[in-house]
């Protein structure tokens, strides 16, 4: 029976839970209250704390600081958000100790009860902070760590089998909380791992899953035109360069150690710096002809847990940003998130600086909104996250960057984003223009058609169903018939303007017909057909 937990053993759960979630991450993105192929609560999951099962550290205190880290870096989505918070307060319960016993153990698990519930505004019972919360209080008096682990995964069982009595939505649906089973997925493994039973961390995941990413995260490597610099190139980017350095003992004096030193050199090399210290660990931005000499010259204080060196011709070249490593700093920045070439399009013809991909069932992790943040360069940054299981990544996001001032407007859906971003009026004071976006943004219905993949009291498995927020409104085998359905509920011809984003799986001519039928139906609406090329949702519908 083991007495005491020590960082080996702490990171050992950790990776434990992620390997038991990776085996079971597909069925914890098929508890989808939706009946349509939205669900990636496992997906984020897996991706948030697999973000943190590459720590490193000496002491418990330090392991668990780092998993901390490395999930907050990779954290996506809000049950990834909530899962890094668990754990932030699971590492604070562990400050300064080298080894936990099962009173410290206790302490720290509550902690990352109280954490978890901190980083929501508005908690909501039945959800992964009630399976944590009751299977933390089950454990409560427990002799061992494994009496606790037990007690713990015993309690959040019962808890996760109660969701869908406190929340109706999940009743209806006939499925318990998502987020709730992959913590309990992450229990079992934790658990398993304190028995001995090997989890080869990663070796059972089905995902297309081909590096991992600057975070520790797992990612779909990035397309790449090299064609775009060919032989007889000449580089004129530079380098953009990037990593995280754990400050060594015993190459400087950690505790008086001035880290401005390595931000003032690397100031002198390159451009572009975003620069930070948590801890023994330096975040670093930088774009530099000679990255070569950067990353010589940084191992003089510590050594690399993670490096990323990409051409900036490359990325120029892909992302049509001409201006970008030209111009000066701006004053006003956008950033927003969308899914779909057309839509990417759409926004940047708006005046978006960076649009990260990313959307239902593709949430982007935090790191990849600190990447978007660092190009975009400008005073203050305005962030549209257009879908509500992102909004939570974006504030994290937010409350890390120290470079420019983030602004986030909780745009749940494509269609808040792109109406609250055709009201921007940069003249506007910043308070005064927040509130005019989030304004914009609220006065929009949204629409949504996607296909089902299960039964439904409206439709069947196969059928095109069609809703708005989370109401399920119209159901029928005919995709148009349930586009018009949903038109007419959410009184498209009462509305001014009555916008369709069509998706990658809608035909052009059946969209062409559809618009040409609401012109005659609605004539007195202005209706608009635009080219989104978005997966899951057949149509998004913005009525105003």
């Amino acid at each position: 029976m083991i007495q005491h937990l020590d960082a080996e053993t702490y990171l050992n759960l950790v990776r434990g839970g992620a390997a038991r979630l990776a085996q079971n991450r597909q069925t914890i993105n098929d508890l989808n209250v939706f009946p349509i192929p939205d669900g990636d609560t496992g997906d984020n999951m897996y991706m948030t704390i697999g973000a943190g099962s590459t720590a490193t550290g000496d002491t418990l205190s330090e392991m668990s600081k780092a998993v901390s880290d490395g999930m907050l870096l990779g954290a996506r989505g809000n049950s990834g958000v909530i899962l890094s918070r668990i754990f932030a307060g699971i590492s604070k319960g562990f400050e300064g100790l080298k080894k936990a016993g099962i009173k410290e153990f206790t302490y720290a698990m509550r902690s990352g009860v109280k954490e978890a519930y901190t980083a929501v505004s508005q908690p909501v019972e039945g959800t992964i902070l009630t399976v944590m919360r009751e299977g933390v209080e089950a454990a409560a008096g427990s002799s061992s760590i494994e009496e606790f682990l037990d007690l713990w995964i015993a309690g959040m069982d019962l808890s996760l089998q109660h969701t869908p009595e406190l929340l109706d939505v999940l009743k209806k649906a006939g499925v318990v909380d998502s987020g709730g089973a992959g913590l309990l997925c992450i229990g079992e493994g934790m658990r398993a791992a304190l028995k001995g039973e090997i989890l080869p961390f990663g070796q059972n995941d089905n995902a297309s899953v081909i590096s991992t990413g600057a975070a520790g995260v797992a990612e779909k490597s990035p397309k790449v035109d090299i064609s775009a610099f060919t032989e007889n190139s000449v580089l004129e980017f530079g380098y953009c360069t990037e990593f995280l350095l754990r400050l060594q003992r015993s190459k400087v004096d950690l505790d008086s150690f001035n880290e401005s030193v390595i931000h003032d050199w690397l100031a002198s090399q390159g451009d572009s710096l975003v620069f930070f210290r948590d801890g023994s660990i330096i975040k670093v931005h930088v774009h530099t002809k000679d990255p070569g000499a950067i990353l010589s010259k940084c191992r003089e204080w510590g050594e690399f847990l993670t490096i990323k060196v990409e051409n900036m011709t490359l990325q120029h070249h892909e992302n049509h940003m001409d201006e970008r490593f030209k111009r000066s700093r701006k004053a006003l920045g956008i950033v927003t998130v969308a899914a779909g070439k057309g839509l990417a399009d759409i926004f940047r013809e708006m005046g978006a600086d960076s649009v990260i991909e990313g959307g239902q069932t593709m949430n982007p992790s935090v790191e990849r909104f600190l990447e978007a943040f660092d190009g975009v360069d400008a005073d203050t940054i305005l962030v549209f996250p257009n879908n509500s299981n992102i909004i939570l990544t974006a504030n994290q996001a937010q409350a890390l960057y120290e470079n420019s001032k983030i602004v986030v407007i909780p745009t749940k859906t494509i269609s808040e984003g792109y109406y609250a971003l055709a009201n921007l009026d940069p003249a506007l004071p910043l308070d005064e223009l927040k509130a005019t976006l989030e304004g914009a943004a609220a006065s929009v219905t949204t629409g949504m058609i996607s296909k089902a993949i299960r039964d439904t009291d409206i439709a069947k498995t196969g059928d095109f169903v069609g809703f708005s927020g989370k109401e399920l409104l119209t159901g029928s085998p005919s995709r148009p018939q349930a586009l018009k359905e949903l038109a007419s509920k959410l009184h498209a011809g009462t509305a001014d303007i009555f916008i369709i984003f069509r998706g990658e799986d809608a035909p052009a001519e059946e969209a062409e017909e559809l618009k040409s039928a609401f012109e005659k139906q609605y004539p007195a609406t202005e209706v608009i057909l635009l080219e989104g090329g978005q997966p899951v949702y057949d149509y998004i519908l913005l009525i105003c």
